[in-house]
Parts: C-alpha cells; structure tokens; sequence
C-alpha cells in the first residue's frame, strides 16, 4: 500500500506569476485535495491509480485540468487564467452615452428623455444637454462635434429611420417623429460607432424599442396641446401596444403671442403600434409602426418690404414601418435580422405654387454573432439600403429632380478580452452603390483600459461616410459619399451612483460637397473639407442628496469647414464654440411632487453680413436658457405636469437672413432668425387606468 501512494505537491500562480493563495486543488472524481497556502504552494498524497485530472480552480480564474499519471509523484506548476465576466469586464465608452435595461454602465436612464425641464419630452431635445451637442435652436436638430443635423443618423432596433424629424415653419425648430414612451433603450454616440452601422457621417442615435410589457393599461393624456390615448395588452406569448395622439396648436396660440402669423396652426395626428410575440424561450418577434399626418400654413413677410407676404402652406404624410426577429441559436450562435420601411410625402405651396418632395426607403440587413469563449465575441453580417428621392416644381420647364439609389454593405467586428480590465473592439465596413460604381472599406477600432475598480480609459479611432444628401443628389447623383475620421480618447469614472467623463477628439472632414449654383450640376464636386476638435465634460451625481439628481455638461469646439458655397475654410454659422448645461431633478416626497430645471448657455454663433468683405464675420448674442416643470401625484393614478422653457424670457436670436437685392441705399436688408415665442407653456393631467390602481405616468414625465 505504501508503494501505489503518490504524492502531488507545486504552486498556484496567476499568468503575473504571482501566488494564488487559497485555491482549490484535487484529484477530479475523489475526494483527495487541498488548498494552496499563502505562498501558493500546495502537497497531498493519494492512493488512486490510473489516468486522473488534476483540478484547480479559484474564484475569478478559469478551471485548470490536467492529466496524470498514478502512481507516481508530480510536481507541478498550475498558471491560472483569469476569467473573463463580460458583465463585470471593462466596456468600451469613447464617444458613447447608453441609457437601457441591458446597459449595467449606463451614463444616462431611459427616462431622462423625458424628465428634462425645456426638452418637452423630445428626444433630442433631451440630448442636446449632454456633451458633444450644440444648441441650434431654430432647429431642434442633433447637432454633433462639428456635424450638421442631418449628420445624425436615427435607428429603430438597429434598421435606419428615413425624415426622422417632424416638418415645421421656416427657422422653427421641429420635433423628433418618435415618442420616447414607447423606446427602451437610447444609445447616443458622438463617434467611433460599431462597424455595424454606416451611413452616419458624425453620430448614431440608436433606439430599442420595449420589450413585452408588465400589464394591461390604458393611459390618458389631456393636455393644452392636444390629447392623446395609449394601451398595452399582454398576452401568453405575445404583446400590443398602441398610441394615438391628435395635436392642435390653434387654442394655445390664442393665448400666447406667436411672432409667426399663422393662417392654420400647426396640427398633427400621430399613431404608433409595437407587437411583440415570444417564438420561444430566447427568440423575439417585434414590429413597430409610426405614422403622421401634419398641415400648417403662415404669411411669411418678404425681407425687403414686410407688408408683402408670402403664403406658404406645409403639408406632409409619413409612415415608418420595422419589424426584426432575434434569437439565441445555442451557447455560441445568435441571430438577428430586420427590415424597415420609410415614406414621406411633402407638399410646399407658396403662393399657389406647388413643390412636391417625396422621399422612399428600404432596409434590410441580417447580423451572426459567434461567441467561441468568454474572450472573444465575434459578428458579421450584411445590409441592403434603397432610397429614393424626387423634387418637383409645377410650371416650371426643368421642374423634376430625383435619384434611386442602392447600396450594399457587409461588416465584420471583434470584441477580444485580453482580461476584465482590457478589451479590443476592431471593425471592417465594406460598402457598395450603385450611383457612383465604386466599393470603399473603412476600418474601425477601439480599446478600453480599466484603472482600479471604477476608472477607466478608452480610445476609438474610425472612418465614416455617408451619401451626399438629396437635395444635391438629386441635382447630380454622381456625387461621392461624403467622409469623415475620428479620433476619441475618453477617461470615466462611475463610483456610488456619480459618474465623470472627459473626453477629447479630433475630426477630419473629406469629400464635403461644393457648388457655386445649387441647381446647376456643373458646379458640384466633393472638393470640400474640414475640421472639428475639443473636448467635452460631464459630470452626474444622483447620491450626494437624497432625492436629488443633476448632471453638468460642458462642451469646446473649434471647427472649420471650406463646403457648399463658401469661400475657404470658415467657421460654420451652425457652430458656437461653448455650450454649457445644468440639469437637476429633485423629488420631493411629503408633497408628492417632482420639480426640475434646465439652464442652458452657448457662445456666439458665427454668420455672413453681405453689406461687409469678411464672409462668416458677424457673431450672433450668446444663447440662454432657464427652464423649470414639476410633477403633481394628485392620486395615484392621475399626475398634473407642467413645464416652462426659456422661463426669463431670453429673446435668443439664432442669426440674420438678409435680401437677395440691395435696397434704395445700397444695402442689403436684415432679418433676425428668433424664437417664434419666448417661453412655451405646458400643462396636462395624466390617467392611468389599470388593475393595479399603483401604476402611472410619473416615470414618464
């Protein structure tokens, strides 16, 4: 008996070689083993024989397995693997702000989109107080690092969104189409996107819509815009939601001022429907529907002589249809697929003249991911875009313009853990259309370093493009996508419900489009370009005082860009160099009631004075912003909500358009681009009819 003992002694080392004290060591099948001691160094003796696996495993590191032999003494030594939790692991946050059930690191929540005083319940409005956007107001449009408005790309569950904001009268902001009630999930990035989406020159603003809901409920909203109704209705495996809202502006305005004369106030009835159908324990059915009938019609005065007035009458028809299937193959393979359908019709009459703008589009796209370990996560997949846009002018000789474009593109993106504090993210976008005949490649990467157990540090670097827009292709379809690169280097903090962010990046703008007559072909080429770079902070605190929650943003910018009909490499008249947001939500429980408000600031804007040499010369005054609401439980089912923008009553002027003719003394006349009303008022009572008389609005509001 003494001769078939075998004694097993080493050491426990992680890949550092550093000791691991206290694992667990033994011989798989028996009950032989022990424990390494401080040192990591481990012995016992056994009586087995025949072929064994030696087993060590430690909390943190992967299992080791290794064969011997038995009878006989072993002496070895065990490197441990650390484990790699990707729900614990470093996350890659350059150039990225996530608010959703699945993001643990969330730097926003889902309902901030609708609890920030002066964002009324819009979601852009809401993220235009975070770093990296700048305030434009005679929009209402994400503007991003240097980026125009149209350089935001909207996605719903992954399928793009075509027309994704509400029209409006000329200089008035306009909304964006989708209620942030039916929305899960926000992810806003200012760059470095996943190689997953393209088309999006400057930023992705991807929106996941709700999964199955808790209950049945109806919701009321009565309110001095309008009114709307909603209900959800579960199911054994599946769910309905549904939303309509009417909204008139004809009585409000009969209350307050508007420096726009309206001949019919703006009105709008709007519809959304989301299904949901469970295929089994993993995979998911969802469609969603959006759609929007708007009219309104203004006297617009000339520049050159105010009594002259134009009438222009907007009309416009939209519906957004997406509908996608994802599920969990097995423990390694997933799928999710989806298409979307956009529409939009516009009709422009001034003055009895007709313009009519149409714009279609189709998506399709289809996405494998593959996850062979805990330290690789791999997906692929490919993507089918149509879009077509026409322009037509009645009584006009040369009246239609249009284009139909396709474009495919195929993508492939790796995340690697190298270990729980260091992560490679790297991307290849390939993409194909037809206008042009040409195929382009673009490279993207990230990496994100954790420093002790709340910091870390990231880096994203990539190249963007996205199709010149149509208004330009339409006049000439030869034109090439416009390009961008980025680079990102971003330190957070997240500790006891506090989060810090600084972040720095620099731009390069390529292929922008250039013309000297925006109807002649001939003059369009992609000789422009640009650049952007700052810095960005923000600064979150939802623990130092109960019941209060504020977040600080403050963004520079320097940018330039030689585009469109500028002469050189200028200052845009869109970009203000310093914007600034405080934003605090306190609840206050003895009286039932959350108050919040919103203080916003940027710095002048440039814009061109014809009367003077210097293009782009002129600075508008800086833009302020105070805005408050709050909250009423009046029962628990019924909420009172009011709000307050601009509540000193700032007359914030955006810029100057001036007279294509010089008048009598030789001068070109100026107009003042300002806020059609210094201060929107809001207030509704909001129901909520369930079987648990608990449920309401307030997360909402």
């Amino acid at each position: 008996m003494a001769t078939a003992q075998s004694k097993i002694e080493g050491r426990v080392v992680d890949q550092q070689g550093e000791p691991v004290p206290g694992a667990n060591v033994y011989l798989e099948g028996t009950y032989d083993g022990t424990s390494s001691d401080l040192y990591g160094q481990f012995q016992f003796i056994t009586s087995e024989t025949g072929d064994h696996t030696l087993v060590v495993t430690f909390v943190g590191f992967e299992r080791y397995d290794g064969q011997m032999q038995l009878p006989g003494d072993h002496q070895v030594v065990v490197e441990l693997v650390e484990q790699i939790n990707q729900l614990e692991a470093v996350v890659v946050s350059a150039g990225s702000f996530s608010a959703g059930e699945e993001n643990s690191r969330e730097v926003l929540k889902p309902l901030d989109i609708v609890t920030t005083a002066g964002a009324t319940a819009d979601i852009a409005g809401a993220l235009n107080t975070l770093p990296g956007t700048q305030t434009v107001g005679e929009t209402g449009r994400l503007f991003v690092r240097g980026g125009e408005g149209y350089e935001t790309k909207t996605f719903i569950d992954g399928m793009e969104v075509l027309n994704s904001y509400s029209p409006s009268a000329p200089n008035t902001p306009g909304r964006n189409r989708f209620s942030p009630f039916m929305f899960g999930g926000t992810s806003f990035s200012t760059g470095g996107y996943s190689a997953e989406y393209g088309q999006a020159l400057s930023s992705a603003l991807i929106l996941k819509t709700k999964d199955m809901p808790m209950e049945n409920r109806t919701d009321l909203s009565l309110m001095t815009v309008g009114t709307d109704i909603a209900h959800s209705q579960l199911f054994e495996n599946s769910s309905i939601a549904a939303k309509l809202q009417y909204t008139h502006l004809e009585p409000y305005f009969r209350f307050v001022d508007q420096a726009i004369k309206y001949d019919e106030a703006p009105h709008s009835i709007d519809g959304n429907v989301a299904y949901r159908h469970k295929v089994d324990d993993d995979g998911m059915v969802k469609f969603y529907g959006n759609f929007n009938r708007s009219d309104l019609t203004i006297y617009e005065p000339q520049i050159m002589d105010a009594s002259i007035q134009d009438r222009v009458d907007i009309s416009n028809r939209y519906l957004h249809l997406n509908a996608n299937y994802k599920d969990i193959l097995d423990d390694k393979w997933s799928i999710k697929t989806g298409m979307s359908l956009t529409n939009s019709q516009d009709d422009l009459i001034v003055n009895n003249t007709i313009h009519d703008e149409s714009t279609r589009g189709f998506h399709s796209k289809s996405v494998l991911s593959y996850d062979p370990s805990t330290k690789m996560s791999l997906s692929f997949g490919a993507e089918h875009f149509y879009r077509s846009s026409s322009f037509k002018v009645e009584e006009q000789e040369v009246s239609n313009y249009k284009y139909d474009q396709h474009l495919g593109a195929s993508f492939v993106e790796s995340d690697l853990f190298f270990s729980n504090d260091f992560v490679l993210r790297s991307g290849l976008r390939l993409e194909y259309d037809n206008l042009t005949g040409k195929a382009r490649l673009f490279p993207r990467t990230s990496l994100a370093h954790k420093l002790g157990n709340d910091g870390q540090l990231s880096f994203a670097y990539g190249r963007f493009n996205q199709q010149a827009q149509p208004e330009y292709l339409r006049v000439n379809d030869a034109l090439l996508p416009e390009g961008a690169e980025h680079f990102i280097l971003n330190y957070q903090v997240i500790k006891d419900r506090r989060t810090f962010r600084i972040e720095a990046y620099h731009k390069r703008y390529m292929d922008l489009v250039k013309f000297q007559d925006p109807f002649d072909p001939a003059t369009f080429s992609n000789s422009g370009e640009g650049y952007a770079r700052g810095i960005d902070l923000f600064w979150r605190d939802n623990e130092s005082v109960e019941g209060l929650d504020y977040w600080v943003s403050y963004s520079y910018i320097d940018t330039k860009r030689d585009y469109l009909d500028f002469p050189g490499k200028y200052e845009p008249s869109f970009s203000s160099r310093h914007n600034f947001s405080v934003v605090t939500k306190y609840f206050v429980k003895a009286l039932k009631t959350q108050v919040g408000g919103t203080y916003s600031f940027a710095s002048s804007r440039p814009y061109h004075n014809p009367n003077t040499t210097e293009f782009n010369g002129g600075r508008t005054p800086a833009y302020h912003d105070l805005s408050v609401n709050f909250s009423y439980l009046y029962r628990p089912h019924v909420i009172f909500h009011a709000s307050v923008t601009n509540v000193m009553g700032v007359d914030n002027i955006f810029g100057y358009e001036y007279s294509d003719e010089r008048n009598a003394q030789g001068q070109y006349v100026a107009r003042a681009i300002r806020q059609p009303a210094t201060r929107f008022i809001f207030f509704g009572a909001f129901i909520t009819l369930s079987k648990n008389k608990t449920v309401n609005q307030l997360p909402n509001l």
